[in-house]
C-alpha cells in the first residue's frame, strides 16, 4: 500500500484531497461533527495560498527578464509578440462574451428568481466601492513602485516593470549584462525548485479549502440558483468546444499532450478559485511542454489581466441574469453595449477569488441595474468562481502555446520522449 501511495501523482493526490474535503465539509455542515472545522482548516488553506503568492513576484520578474533580455537582442520580437498576443486576447475574449450572452438569453435563468438572499453590508461595500474605468485601469497598469507592486502581487504592474527592465538590460553592452542575467537565471531556477516544494503542500491546502466551502454552504448550496450555475458551466463547456479546441487545432497544438501538462495547474485553479495559485506550476509546465521561456513568461502573466476568458463570460451571464431577475427588459443593442463595456472594464481584474464581482458591481451601476443582484449571486459565487478561474488558466496556457506556434518556436517534443 505504501508503495502504491508513493506512485500516485500530484494530480491524484489533489483529487483525493478534494473528495476528502467534500466529505468533511458535508459532515461539518450537517452538524454530524461535534466541532466546527472551519477554524482548524481555514489556516491550512490560507497558508497554501500565501506560500504560492510569495512565489509570484520573483518568478514572474526573473522569468520575464531572462526570457526577453537573455534570448537575443532583437527587441522587435518583443513588440511583435505583444501585438500578436493582444490581438489573440481580444478575439478570444470577444467570443467568450458572445457565448455568455447567447447562453443566458437562451436559458433565461433569472426569470422567476426572487431576490431572497441578502449579503452582508461589508461584503456589498467591498464590491460597490470600487468602480473601475478605462482610465483607471490604464493608470493602474504602471507601478509607482516595483516593491509595492510585488508586495501586493499586482501581476500586470510587475509585467510592465519587467518588460521595461528587460528592454533596458538588453541594450546594455558591457559585462554587467551577463552578470545580471546569470543572477536572475539563478533566482528563476531556485524559484522553480521552491514551487516544487510548495506543491507538496497543495493537496492539504486544497482539501482544506474545499471542506471550508462545503461546510459553510452545504452540498445544497445551489438551491434555486442551480439554473444560473448550470448556465455558466454549460456556457464554459461550449466556449471550450467552439473557441479553445478550434484554436488548438488551428495552431496545431497536440491536445492530449497539452492537457497532460495543464491538468495539475487546472485542478489547483479550480479548487482554490485563484489563478495566482496555479501560475508558478503553469509557468513551469508550459515550458516543459515546449513553449520558450521568453514567450510563456510574457503571455501567461499578461493573459491574467487581458485574457480572462472565464471571467468575461461569467460577467456577461451574471449581468443579464440580474436584469432578468429584476424584470428589466434589456434589448439586444443594450446587451451589445454592455459587452463592449465589459471588454474594457474586465482588463486588469486581479487574479484572486471574487475579483470579478467588483467589475460586476460597476457594470450593474452603469446600466442602472439593482445591486441587490450581487446578493443573490454571492450564495453560489464560490462554485461559479471555481469554474471561471479554471477556464481562465486553461485559456492562458493555450494562448502561450498558440503564440509560440505563431512565432515558429513551439517544440512540444523537446522535453519528453515521443512515447511519453
Amino acid at each position: 500500500m505504501l508503495a502504491f501511495l508513493r506512485r500516485l501523482t500530484l494530480t491524484w493526490w489533489i483529487i483525493i484531497a478534494m473528495v476528502v474535503g467534500v466529505v468533511l465539509g458535508h459532515l461539518d455542515h450537517s452538524v454530524w461533527l461535534e466541532s466546527d472545522l472551519a477554524p482548524w482548516l481555514s489556516p491550512l488553506s490560507s497558508i497554501f495560498i500565501r506560500m504560492i503568492k510569495s512565489i509570484v513576484a520573483p518568478l514572474v520578474f526573473t522569468s520575464l527578464v531572462v526570457g526577453i533580455a537573455g534570448h537575443g537582442d532583437d527587441l522587435k520580437r518583443v513588440g511583435r509578440l505583444a501585438f500578436r498576443s493582444l490581438i489573440y486576447f481580444e478575439v478570444v475574449t470577444t467570443i467568450a462574451l458572445a457565448v455568455g450572452l447567447m447562453a443566458v438569453n437562451f436559458t433565461r435563468p433569472g426569470v422567476g428568481i426572487t431576490l431572497d438572499v441578502h449579503a452582508d453590508a461589508a461584503q456589498m461595500a467591498q464590491f460597490t466601492s470600487n468602480k473601475p474605468t478605462l482610465s483607471s485601469v490604464l493608470e493602474h497598469t504602471v507601478p509607482a513602485s516595483f516593491f509595492e507592486a510585488a508586495a501586493k502581487n499586482e501581476v500586470l504592474q510587475i509585467v510592465f516593470f519587467s518588460v521595461i527592465f528587460a528592454i533596458g538590460l538588453a541594450q546594455v553592452r558591457s559585462a554587467n549584462k551577463t552578470v545580471v542575467l546569470h543572477f536572475l537565471e539563478g533566482v528563476s531556477e531556485v524559484m522553480f525548485k521552491f514551487t516544487g516544494i510548495v506543491m507538496y503542500f497543495a493537496p492539504i491546502g486544497i482539501g482544506a479549502a474545499i471542506a471550508v466551502t462545503i461546510g459553510k454552504n452545504g452540498l445544497g448550496v445551489l438551491g434555486n440558483l442551480a439554473q444560473l450555475v448550470g448556465t455558466l458551466y454549460g456556457a464554459l463547456i461550449v466556449f471550450v468546444l467552439v473557441a479553445l479546441v478550434p484554436v488548438a487545432l488551428l495552431f496545431r497544438i497536440p491536445i492530449r499532450r497539452f492537457w497532460r501538462y495543464t491538468k495539475e495547474p487546472w485542478l489547483i485553479a479550480f479548487s482554490t478559485a485563484s489563478s495566482e495559485a496555479a501560475l508558478p506550476l503553469a509557468l513551469e509546465n508550459m515550458e516543459k511542454f515546449g513553449v520558450p521561456k521568453r514567450i510563456v513568461s510574457f503571455v501567461l502573466p499578461t493573459g491574467y489581466s487581458f485574457n480572462l476568458d472565464g471571467s468575461t463570460l461569467y460577467l456577461a451571464v451574471a449581468s443579464v441574469f440580474v436584469a432578468q431577475a429584476a424584470g428589466v427588459d434589456m434589448p439586444i443593442g443594450t446587451q451589445i453595449l454592455m459587452m463592449l463595456t465589459l471588454m474594457l472594464t474586465s482588463k486588469g481584474v486581479a487574479a484572486v477569488p471574487r475579483a470579478s464581482l467588483v467589475i460586476l458591481a460597476g457594470t450593474l451601476t452603469q446600466f442602472q441595474l439593482p445591486l441587490e443582484g450581487i446578493a443573490v449571486i454571492l450564495g453560489v459565487d464560490a462554485l461559479m468562481d471555481m469554474a471561471r478561474t479554471s477556464v481562465n488558466l486553461l485559456g492562458n496556457c493555450l494562448a502561450s502555446a498558440a503564440m509560440a506556434r505563431w512565432e515558429g518556436e513551439l517544440h512540444p517534443e523537446g522535453e519528453q520522449p515521443a512515447a511519453a
